[in-house]
């Protein structure tokens, strides 16, 4: 597929290295010199200089032939001009724009972004993602990761194995005979950096770090199961009010009346705006790395310190020192992969890559056949996929032991109606089945083999 990427910052290099390395044809405009040089020399991407709703410059990255343009740079006006160009100019069939202002995304003013009214195919709002993101790991946050899928009937947990797990050691294919009515499956874990896919006569060891998918509702069973025993946070100090900050704390204020939350803001002329804006939130004005302003936030009794700031420095920094100074866990948004390393070893429990939340809404509009949902996991080297099985898809029809489904796939869980069903060799894909699975990076084609439409479906 040919796709033009406008904007070569942390979101649009994200989705250029994982378009490539599923055999795109990308390439990525943008104005700085220094940004296209360095996604071009690090990236198999076609880099150019240039403003991205230009209709000179989107001629020269290939419009004409393109079949999709995502534009992702920081101006939202920018983006929704590069989608309007591209469609009136060059008929490109997809348009994807990120809209990070959230004015744009009132609900009162939803019919902005309407078929009617404008050319672009698909918003992305990151910053919502990522707050949504946020709001579930509260509720699970024993969690390191916490996506959901199927309407929210299923989750799939990451979680790292500490040596008192009561599991350790113990075969996969007992966990069902231990806990008969556990509506769980271990999918796939990282070991010394290597994803594997786990077959029932595996064992799990202390430092793995896995991925369970489970029925939403047995999330905190399993969690509790694995080590890792934690009730819903209540009292949360939010480090940094830009919009990411904000919105959750909205949320937080309207979900939970006896949530109390903390925002400690470093501008004081916005942290006198989202003072005025919020009920009951406090809001300090200082730094997340001063102590004394952590200590005034009462950060020994927060349930969760979350660092949501936009420099990775400062969050990983901070969310260290609200450990020492007693928070009872920590959050941190991770948005270069340079910073990700750094989380295990600052003692953070928990991170956000907005990367992959954004990547993941993408993914889903590239992908070919019944794919309605991706989030890459394990820095991109493998992904958790809900998918649509259709009567004439490959995989529908055979018991799953029976299925062709590829070595580095496992199926964890199926949505049939209101019903999720956890996945068992006994088990047969019906049409109209929602499937979850994890599958390594490289497998993307196959699955989208296993989900395919045949054309005796039309």
């Amino acid at each position: 597929m040919k796709i033009i990427i406008c904007g070569a910052g942390q979101v649009g290099r994200g989705i250029a290295e994982r378009l490539a390395a599923e055999g795109n044809d990308v390439t990525v405009i943008d104005t700085q010199p220094d940004l296209v040089r360095s996604i071009s020399d690090d990236l198999d991407v076609q880099g150019i200089v240039g403003h991205g709703a230009h209709p000179d410059v989107l001629e020269r990255a290939g419009a004409d032939e393109a079949e999709m343009i995502i534009a992702v740079t920081y101006t939202d006006e920018v983006n929704m001009v590069a989608c309007e160009v591209a469609n009136a100019l060059f008929s490109i069939p997809t348009k994807i724009a990120r809209v990070r202002h959230q004015s744009y995304l009132e609900p009162r003013f939803s019919n902005l972004f309407s078929r009617e009214n404008t050319a672009i195919d698909v918003v992305i709002s990151p910053e919502i993602a990522v707050g949504e993101m946020v709001l579930r790991r509260l509720s699970l946050p024993g969690a390191q990761e916490a996506i959901h899928f199927a309407r929210e009937k299923v989750v799939a947990l990451g979680m790292m194995l500490g040596e008192d797990c009561p599991l350790l050691d113990t075969p996969l294919s007992q966990l069902a005979d231990l806990f008969p009515d556990l509506k769980a499956v271990v999918v796939g874990l990282l070991r010394n950096g290597e994803v594997i896919i786990p077959h029932t006569t595996d064992q799990m060891e202390a430092g793995d770090f896995i991925f369970v998918i489970a029925d939403a509702n047995s999330a905190q069973r399993v969690l509790a199961l694995f080590g890792h025993d934690e009730p819903p946070a209540r009292d949360v100090i939010i480090a940094g009010g830009g919009n990411i900050g904000l919105y959750v704390a909205r949320k937080l204020e309207k979900r939970d009346a006896q949530a109390h939350v903390r925002i400690i803001e470093s501008n004081r002329a916005r942290a006198e705006a989202i003072a005025d804006s919020l009920e009951r939130a406090i809001v300090l004005h200082g730094s997340a790395l001063d102590t004394e302003i952590l200590r005034e936030a009462d950060v020994e009794r927060a349930d969760v310190f979350i660092a949501l700031t936009n420099d990775d420095k400062v969050n990983l920094l901070s969310a260290l020192l609200a450990r020492q100074e007693g928070a009872a866990h920590t959050m941190s948004l991770i948005a270069t992969l340079q910073a990700l390393p750094l989380a295990g070893p600052l003692q953070v429990d928990s991170w956000i890559d907005p990367r992959a939340v954004t990547v993941s809404e993408i993914l889903r509009h590239v992908r070919r056949g019944r794919i309605s949902g991706i989030y890459p996991v394990f820095d991109g080297k493998a992904e958790i996929v809900e998918a649509a099985a259709l009567e004439t898809s490959p995989i529908v029809g055979r018991k799953l032991r029976e299925a062709d489904i590829p070595e580095g796939v496992r199926i964890g869980a199926v949505v049939r109606g209101e019903d999720v069903i956890m996945a068992t060799g006994d088990l047969e894909i019906r049409p109209g089945d929602r499937v979850v699975l994890f599958a390594r990076a490289d497998m993307a084609e196959e699955i989208q083999r296993m989900f395919r439409v045949s054309p005796e479906f039309f």
